[in-house]
This record gives C-alpha cells, sequence and structure tokens, in this order.
C-alpha cells in the first residue's frame, strides 16, 4: 500500500519526462455533417500512443518497374476532411509529415501543426532531434492556445533540457492547459502541488487538480486521488471511493492500481470479497514486473495445497526477491519445500527473468 510520499517516488519522475513521453496529438476536428450528431470526445488513453511502425513498401507493379527508389508520398485519406499531416503521421510517414507540417506552420500560422513540429523535432522523427527547436515550435503553437503545445513545452522546460531555471514558466502552461481541459497537464500540475518544492504545497489544490484530471478518465490521477481517499489527504476519508477509483485505473490497466484493487477484492474492503478476481489482477500485475504483485501472488498461492499454484507461488517469490521484494516466511516454504519442488520453481523464475532481461 502506497502513502504519499511513495506515490510521489512513483508518479514524481513524470515530470522530469521530455513533453514527447506524454503529449497525444490529435488532428483538427472535422465539421459534423449536416443531419448528423457530433460524437462525445473520448477519454484520454492510458498512456501515450506509441509512434506507429514504418509503413510497408508497396510491392512492385511489374518485373520491369524501375528501380529506383521512388520518393515518399501520403497517400489520399479516404475522408477528404482527414488532416494529412496527422495522417501521415499515423502511418510512419515522418518525413511526409515533417513537410506538409511545416509548410501548413509557416504559410498558414496552423498551431495543430507546429504542434507536430515540436513532436517530431523532440522525438527526432523524420529529423535530427532538437529540443530547441522543438521548444520553438510548441513556444508558437501554446501562444496560439494550443493545450497539448502548451502541455508539451511545459515538460520541456520542467525536464531542463530547455532553458534550465524556467520551472515558473513550466507552471503557468501546465495552469493553462488544464484550464482548457488537458487532464495530464492537471495531473503534473497536480504533483508539483504535492510535491512542495516547484510550488508551496497545497494538498486540497492538488486533490481538485487530480479530480479534474480522474473525471475524463486519467488513470495515473485515478489512482493517485483514490490514495488521497484513503489517507484523507486534502479530501475527506473514504474508503468506498478510494476504491471506485481504483477500479477505474485498474480497468485502465494502471499496474499500480491493480495491484491496490486487487487486495481489496481479496479482502473485501470497500467492495465485495472476490479472491478469483483479486488473484487475476495480481497475476497480470505481476507479469508486468510489479514486484509488489508478485509477491502478493506468491503468499496466496504459496499458501495452497495444489501442486501447480504451491510452485507458481515460490516462482513468484523467487521473482519478487530478485527484485529486491524479499519475504521471511515465503524463504520459509521455499526451504520446506522438496529438492524437487525448490529444482522445477527455480527454473521457471529462470526461465520468467531470462525472457524479461531479453
Amino acid at each position: 500500500m502506497k502513502t504519499l510520499r511513495a506515490l510521489l517516488v512513483t508518479t514524481g519522475c513524470l515530470l522530469a519526462t521530455t513533453a514527447s513521453a506524454q503529449i497525444s496529438l490529435t488532428p483538427p476536428a472535422a465539421p459534423t455533417p449536416p443531419g448528423q450528431t457530433k460524437a462525445a470526445p473520448k477519454a484520454p488513453a492510458k498512456a501515450p500512443a506509441k509512434a506507429p511502425a514504418a509503413a510497408k513498401k508497396a510491392p512492385e507493379s511489374s518485373k520491369n518497374a524501375p528501380p529506383a527508389k521512388q520518393p515518399e508520398k501520403a497517400e489520399e485519406p479516404v475522408d477528404p476532411r482527414a488532416d494529412l499531416v496527422y495522417g501521415a503521421y499515423q502511418r510512419g510517414m515522418y518525413k511526409t509529415a515533417l513537410d506538409l507540417a511545416t509548410k501548413r506552420a509557416t504559410e498558414n500560422n496552423d498551431p495543430k501543426a507546429m504542434t507536430m513540429l515540436g513532436e517530431l523535432y523532440s522525438n527526432g522523427i523524420g529529423i535530427k532531434r532538437n529540443y530547441q527547436q522543438a521548444a520553438e515550435w510548441y513556444k508558437r503553437a501554446a501562444e496560439r492556445g494550443d493545450r497539448e503545445a502548451m502541455f508539451a513545452l511545459a515538460m520541456l522546460r520542467l525536464s531542463e533540457r530547455t532553458n534550465p531555471g524556467g520551472r515558473d514558466e513550466a507552471v503557468k502552461l501546465l495552469a493553462s492547459s488544464a484550464k482548457l481541459g488537458n487532464p495530464k497537464a492537471a495531473y503534473n500540475l497536480a504533483l508539483l502541488y504535492l510535491d512542495g518544492q516547484t510550488l508551496p504545497q497545497d494538498v486540497k489544490r492538488s486533490a481538485e487538480l487530480l479530480r479534474q484530471a480522474a473525471d475524463v478518465g486519467n488513470p495515473e490521477a485515478q489512482y493517485a486521488l483514490a490514495t488521497f481517499y484513503k489517507e484523507g489527504t486534502g479530501v475527506e476519508k473514504s474508503i468506498d471511493k478510494a476504491v471506485r477509483l481504483l477500479q477505474a485505473a485498474s480497468l485502465a490497466d494502471n499496474v499500480d492500481a491493480q495491484v491496490e484493487y486487487a487486495i481489496a477484492l481479496y479482502n473485501g474492503t470497500g467492495t465485495p470479497k472476490n479472491e478469483a478476481a483479486a488473484i487475476t489482477l495480481l497475476r497480470n500485475a505481476a507479469r508486468h514486473n510489479s514486484a509488489i504483485a508478485q509477491n502478493r501472488l506468491a503468499r496466496v498461492l504459496a499458501m495452497r495445497t495444489n501442486t501447480e499454484d504451491r510452485l507458481e507461488g515460490l516462482r513468484w517469490h523467487i521473482v519478487a526477491k530478485t527484485a529486491g521484494k524479499g519475504d521471511l516466511m515465503l524463504d520459509e516454504l521455499l526451504a520446506g519445500a522438496s529438492p524437487q519442488e525448490r529444482a522445477q520453481a527455480q527454473q521457471a523464475a529462470s526461465k520468467w527473468l531470462g525472457s524479461t532481461l531479453k
């Protein structure tokens, strides 16, 4: 179970990451055709989308096709309202995205195109990485009201890859982005209020910002706010609210939330007891290399009489111990197992550890 201090250790690293690791690029909204209702906006993704793989080369149309490589061209989208820059980026056609975005940014002062250029320069996609150039494009887009650019520039400033000492500017950018409804900005600003270094510590303001991000589905904010409700920090203590938030974050694949929600399910704390569901969640979190989940799963399984479960429990104990999560009780169980069981558990653990190092 994590305290607020442990939460800061886990989540505070986000404040030092580059903007490109957190930014979520979206194309300009297309106009709604007459007679159709506008779709509700989707909740933010659990994590930043990975850059798509490079587009596959089209097969040659004939044996006599010229051997020279044809210049990269953006495919014509089926929907004429689609954004060509974003479409090229999604297809892995980064040089095309760069060229199209540069043209739109310089000729049309398009803030979305400017944000795209910041993303490309920050990641070194389609062009050599250049944080200063990325910051310049983010700044131009932010000045034109693009909330993603505000957030991205803030994260660059906090990482001190550009303009060392620009944390005051970063705070203002995060506040502006959060005010425009960016959940990632609200979440990171909440961490600054919780940390109490860049900003004076204000747990109530931190809780408000976390709630703002959690309400639109940000799993990290949901998990952090659950910790607030669990401990009564900045909010009235409520185990029921904490568990509901843990459940929501768990469904969005937040591994830390899965561990704590699993423990709540196993113990029947704030939710009906469900050991089978708890084990499923612990097993999923363990496979995502959560040492705490590996330890808790080992404790549950190693005590069982079923040989298969007991061996799996001992295997996860060995894995967790390798990650620094030792357990004297499980050490005793492992020592009391038969030589054959110890060998099997060790072999299974070694196989798992070997696969994770590849």
